[in-house]
């Protein structure tokens, strides 16, 4: 395969012989040069604590691809069952000449912890789920006490458009950083992590600093907070009338949402 190259100031090239140290040094600095200025921390990338190496998010990838006019091509593997949504994506990456420059692969399934089950918070839809398809997780974080919570399992069609786009923002990343040679600069993305790993670190973010992935949705919480306030039984319809999807969106808020209704 070929190497990248700079040339004119933002487009590559591919050529056949191995690149030099210059053409290789200066497709580092104009990496660096677009995250100091065109790039922004928590939304292009982010620093976990802990860690020295940046991770690099799909906002990021694209700011690269852009600057490198490098375009995707991604071909996708249904690997869906009865009970599952999975899929696996191989992104291909080409020049503005149409050369192939690099491909990155990834995977994601509703069969990951974070994607397999949500927080019930009605105890008349734990008790109706069948024994099998519910669960109390015990969670334990930084010493503090152990808490117990009730989760239901979600349901596959409802996650496939995510766990789709997910699949293909892994590849899509792994890409970017595999024909940049970006990964001394950039690490992959957190969202590879288990769901422990992200809140535990979460939890030592400096103050102000909030995750894109833990935004909840406005009109969802708008409808929430108007349902809540005429009665807990308006709450309850609105609230079973959610899919699996939104209400891993605004279900970190419905505790709030309860106590009003209850007042």
């Amino acid at each position: 395969m070929g190497e990248l190259v700079e040339q004119n100031n933002t487009a590559l090239s591919v050529k056949s012989e191995h690149a030099s140290a210059n053409e290789i040094r200066a497709n580092v600095n104009l990496i660096q040069e677009v995250m100091r200025s065109v790039m922004r921390p928590d939304v292009h990338y982010g620093i976990l604590p802990g860690c020295k190496t940046p991770s690099l998010y799909k906002p990021g990838a694209e700011k690269i691809m852009s600057t490198f006019r490098l375009a995707a091509d991604p071909f996708v593997e249904d690997l869906c069952t009865d009970d599952s949504a999975r899929f696996r994506v191989t992104v291909r990456l080409t020049s503005s000449t149409g050369a192939f420059v690099g491909a990155g692969i990834g995977e994601c399934s509703s069969d990951e912890d974070k994607y397999r089950w949500r927080a019930c918070y009605i105890q008349e839809e734990f008790d109706d789920t069948p024994e099998d398809r519910r669960r109390y997780k015990w969670s334990q974080y930084k010493g503090k006490p152990a808490t117990k919570a009730k989760q239901v399992r979600t349901n596959p069609a409802d996650l496939r458009n995510t766990v789709l786009k997910m699949a293909k923002k892994r590849a899509q990343v792994d890409a970017v950083l595999t024909a940049t040679a970006a990964s001394d600069i950039f690490t992959q993305d957190i969202e590879d992590l288990p769901k422990e790993y992200t809140q535990e670190m979460a939890e030592s973010r400096p103050s102000g600093v909030k995750s894109q992935d833990c935004t909840a949705d406005n009109d969802l919480l708008k409808s929430l907070e108007d349902a809540a306030k005429k009665g807990w039984t308006e709450l309850q319809s609105v609230w079973k009338a959610l899919t699996d999807t939104q209400r891993q969106q605004v279900g970190s808020k419905f505790g709030e949402f309860k106590k009003m209704a209850e007042q």
